[in-house]
């Protein structure tokens, strides 16, 4: 085994690894939640805005997580934990671009974050100092 692999492999089995695994692999499970709340909902209700927009929230922390969970288990050589894992990270990113016209708080913020930071990045007309 590597020095990093190594490294990998005794902070996943201390403490710590164990309790970071264990929220990311509840994050995981949270995010899933809602998305199976999403489809399981009214359109155009709360319920299923509430869930989407959680859902779009949590989607990107999963994949990382479940991204580093698979980077253990490799390093552990458990290839039917790699291949789940795997899994996982796939049908989040596929449940995650296959409803993009669904209502939620994310959509349409793309561009006014954009706006925003034009507006406090642009270099605005400073007044000339008083001449005294």
């Amino acid at each position: 085994m590597s020095e990093g692999t190594a490294g990998v492999a005794m902070f996943a089995g201390s403490v710590p690894g164990q309790a970071l695994l264990a929220l990311a692999q509840t994050l995981v499970v949270v995010c899933m939640c809602f998305d199976m709340v999403r489809a399981l909902s009214v359109p155009r209700s709360h319920r299923r805005y509430v869930a989407s927009t959680v859902f779009r929230t949590l989607a990107i922390p999963s994949v990382v997580a479940m991204g580093v969970s698979v980077l253990v288990d490799a390093v552990f050589w458990s290839w039917m934990d790699v291949a789940m894992g795997v899994f996982v990270m796939v049908a989040i990113v596929f449940r995650l671009h296959h409803d993009k016209d669904e209502d939620n708080f994310w959509k349409g913020k793309g561009k006014k974050l954009a706006r925003w930071a034009r507006r406090q990045f642009s270099s605005s007309p400073a007044p000339a100092p008083a001449m005294g």
